[in-house]
Parts: C-alpha cells; sequence; structure tokens
C-alpha cells in the first residue's frame, strides 16, 4: 500500500500497545521508513523503554524524536529534521479525565478544557502547517476519532474535542488540497490502549459495542484493523480521499439501537464454521470405517 522507501512521521507514541506503534510497524514491515515522536524523554522512558514486548535490539532501531505538539517551535523543529516525508500520523490527544471526563460535562476547570482543545484537536493544524513543507510532492495526514456524532457517557469534553477534530479535518483538506495533501480522520472503535484506560467505565463503552455492532469487534486485537486503514489512508490507494472520516469501528456508527439477539455476531467466521464442520464429518466417517474394520474382523 505504500511506495518501499517513502518516509513517514508517526506522533503519539506511547507504548507498544498504542495504534501509533500498530501503524509504525506495519510502515516497517512494507518497506517504509518510520520515525516516531514521543512528548518527552521522560515519557518514553516510562512508557515505552520498560515495555518487555521488544528486544532492546528492536528498540535501538528505531528512529525516536521527542515532540510536544503545544509548543510551536518543538513541531517546526521537528520537521526541520525529518527530511522530505510522505505522511504522517496524528494519533494524539488528552484531556484530564478528572475535569474534562466522568459522570458530568459540567467544569470550571476551564484552563483543562482549554489544554484538552489544544492537545487534542487544534496541534493537527500545526502540525499540518509544518509538516507540508516537507511535502514536496504531495502526501497525506492522518489523525485519530472517535464517533463524534452521538453523544456516549462520561466522554464529555472529548467527545466534543472528536467533532472539533473532524470539523478541522475537512477545513485542512480544503486548505492543502491545491499542495496535493490530503487530511484524513480514522474514527475507530474503542480499543484497550494505554490512553483508553484513562476513560472513567471504558468497559461501558466496550460493552456497548458488543451491542451495537454488527460485526464482531474486539477492544484488544483490533488495533491491527485500524492500522490497516490508517496505512491504507496514508499510502498510495488513497490519493482522491480528502476530508474523509473513516471509520473502522465493526459497522456501529450506522446502526440504530442495540442490536436484537437473532442479528449479534456469530462467534466465528462462516469459514471457520464450515471448516470445522467439514472436520467433524471426516473424523465420523473415520470412525465408522474404524466400526466397519473391527466388525469384519
Amino acid at each position: 500500500m505504500i511506495e518501499p522507501g517513502s518516509t513517514y512521521v508517526v506522533m503519539g507514541l506511547l507504548n507498544t500497545d498504542s495504534i501509533a506503534y500498530a501503524a509504525g510497524k506495519m510502515l516497517t514491515e512494507m518497506g517504509g521508513n518510520v520515525i516516531y515522536t514521543v512528548q518527552s524523554e521522560r515519557m518514553k522512558r516510562i512508557f515505552f523503554d520498560r515495555s518487555p514486548d521488544l528486544t532492546q535490539e528492536e528498540k535501538d532501531a528505531m528512529r525516536f524524536e521527542y515532540c510536544d505538539v503545544t509548543v510551536e517551535n518543538e513541531v517546526r523543529n521537528l520537521f526541520a529534521k525529518t527530511g522530505p516525508i510522505n505522511g504522517v500520523l496524528h494519533s494524539i490527544g488528552f484531556a484530564n479525565p478528572k475535569t474534562c471526563l466522568g459522570d458530568s460535562m459540567y467544569t470550571s476547570a476551564y484552563e483543562d478544557i482549554k489544554q484538552a482543545f489544544h492537545i487534542s484537536c487544534a496541534s493537527l493544524s500545526t502540525v499540518s502547517h509544518f509538516a507540508l513543507e516537507q511535502m514536496e510532492k504531495g502526501g497525506s495526514i492522518v489523525t485519530l476519532s472517535f464517533e463524534s456524532q452521538l453523544a456516549f457517557p462520561y466522554y464529555n469534553w472529548m467527545g466534543v474535542n472528536k467533532a472539533a477534530l473532524e470539523a478541522l479535518v475537512r477545513a485542512l483538506a480544503r486548505e492543502y488540497g491545491r499542495e496535493h495533501v490530503r487530511v484524513n480522520a480514522i474514527s475507530a472503535g474503542p480499543l484497550a490502549t494505554k490512553a483508553a484506560k484513562s476513560i472513567p467505565h471504558f468497559a461501558h463503552l466496550a460493552k456497548t459495542w458488543r451491542q451495537i455492532s454488527p460485526l464482531p469487534w474486539d477492544v484488544v486485537n483490533d488495533k491491527a484493523e485500524v492500522a490497516n486503514a490508517v496505512v491504507f489512508m496514508l499510502g498510495k490507494y488513497s490519493k482522491k480521499i480528502t476530508g474523509q472520516t473513516i471509520y473502522v469501528d465493526g459497522g456501529a456508527n450506522n446502526m440504530g439501537g442495540m442490536l436484537l439477539p437473532r442479528e449479534k455476531p456469530l462467534k466465528s467466521s462462516p469459514a471457520k464454521r464450515a471448516a470445522k464442520k467439514k472436520q467433524e464429518a471426516q473424523e465420523r466417517l473415520e470412525r465408522m470405517r474404524a466400526l466397519q474394520k473391527s466388525q469384519k474382523q
């Protein structure tokens, strides 16, 4: 899906459990060069360096840069160092869970609201502005959203920020289209990442998806499915797609109300069930032949 040797900046890496890592790993496996960004050296030391999922050799092979997206000079300096790039994944979002998430929308912590908006939404504009300078042949910018057309309990101000983020995607797509740079969002279903675990009652969201998604949704393993869509949107086969929010959520965004019992996803795919039935039939046949053979003896 991507040109071998092309370079991508994956912003917002926290640990190997993140969508950023899943997408970056896929880009690397396809022959791309990946530059990961982490907010600070301290964050990398706490959340990434201690991860047991990778060997030290694998960690050393990755390129890291530090960038706090709320500091414009850090964003400017980042892209001054990257050289020509083909795309950017903006996998960044934060809202103070004690004030911006939880039981009530109301909060008097206006500084927290502004901080959440700056990191989760406005930073995409800053990133796009400076990334553009390194996209001389055009490119792709992808950000991560979450179902912004519906109001979910506990998600509160982050839901507001995701709606703003998708509006910003459309505005940036209009502005940068003349530069052959496309801007899109991927709206994923709930995934059990480190960031998601800070959402109060995250288990409620996971349960909701089991009730409304017509396709089975796995909050742990479907990071890979979201990464597939990210890489597609970063790559050469999505050149005429811009200003869009692409849903990778098992179809939950299109459903009205909970699924009926007869509509709920089956535990295994038709192919797996067919293979199981075929195996069972073969085993029955072998038992019958063995029985007939023993009776003849």
